[in-house]
């Protein structure tokens, strides 16, 4: 296997004013599951996380509110040495389309770092190859200059903040 997928949901998600990782993680893992990525880790912080171990790994990062960049370099550092890129989604986008995923996939030879783009904009999923983990930034992988695949075509992600 040469790529996997981390689910970024160590947040304190304040602004949702709860554990919104719980609610739209299911969803995120489904669409995973629908684009048969066959290694899956989930990065917990602020809140504990139960995922079913067929369906994901839960890696807790003790560092998670040192913003995006050090949950991410915990779930990249969980990654076995086999995995050459990692799709990076967000635990709250509950409306990951599983073909932006592997579109994604597709297109990960096309630069280290590939981003789907909806409308012009930068957006998830976001494949990072092997050779610039270890350039992810604490603002995250959104800090990282990135190859853009139009994905507008298909519904963004999203990005939930607040209570619907």
């Amino acid at each position: 296997m040469t790529v996997a997928a981390v689910v970024l949901a160590a947040g304190a998600a304040t602004r949702y004013g709860g554990p919104k990782q719980a609610e739209f993680l299911p969803a995120v893992l489904d669409a995973i599951a629908r684009a048969e990525i066959a290694q899956v880790v989930v990065v917990a912080g602020a809140y504990p996380l139960q995922v079913d171990a067929a369906r994901a790994s839960v890696v807790h990062c003790d560092r998670w509110a040192d913003g995006p960049g050090a949950s991410l370099r915990c779930g990249l550092e969980a990654l076995g040495d086999e995995v050459e890129q990692a799709v990076v989604v967000l635990a709250d986008g509950p409306e990951l389309d599983p073909r932006a995923v592997e579109r994604l996939v597709e297109h990960r030879h096309d630069g280290p770092v590939v981003a789907a783009a909806y409308a012009g904009e930068r957006s998830h999923p976001v494949v990072l190859s092997r050779s610039v983990w270890h350039d992810v930034p604490d603002e995250g992988g959104r800090a990282m200059p990135a190859l853009l695949v139009d994905c507008s075509d298909l519904e963004a992600p999203g990005d939930v903040d607040f209570r619907r």
